[in-house]
């Protein structure tokens, strides 16, 4: 489900199952990250699928990349994967108004 960044983090802060996923290079996780976010690189083709297998998919995820699209992308890859609950960040970090960390 794709939600604006004020939803996306209204329903995170509200969320006790929600994990923060990072879709996009290391190279950009490394530059600053949303608080808590793991990196799990889209662009790893197969290892991306594989990653995301590793996860328990009855927690709610909250994904993101630069701008919006890998995110979309990887959404639509975990509801193929039966994850219940994921959410995308329309805009990605691009356009990010909230909290950013060092990883």
């Amino acid at each position: 489900m794709n939600l604006n960044q004020e939803q996306w983090w209204a329903n995170a802060q509200n969320d006790e199952n929600a994990i923060f996923i990072d879709v996009r290079t290391p190279e950009e996780f490394e530059r600053g990250i949303i608080p808590n976010a793991i990196n799990i690189d889209i662009y790893k083709g197969q290892g991306f699928v594989y990653l995301l297998e590793e996860l328990d998919k009855s927690k709610n995820y909250y994904v993101y990349c630069h701008a919006g699209s890998r995110s979309a992308k990887a959404c639509e890859i975990m509801q193929q994967l039966d994850f219940k609950e994921c959410f995308n960040l329309v805009g990605g970090i691009s356009e990010w108004n909230g909290p950013i960390v060092e990883p």
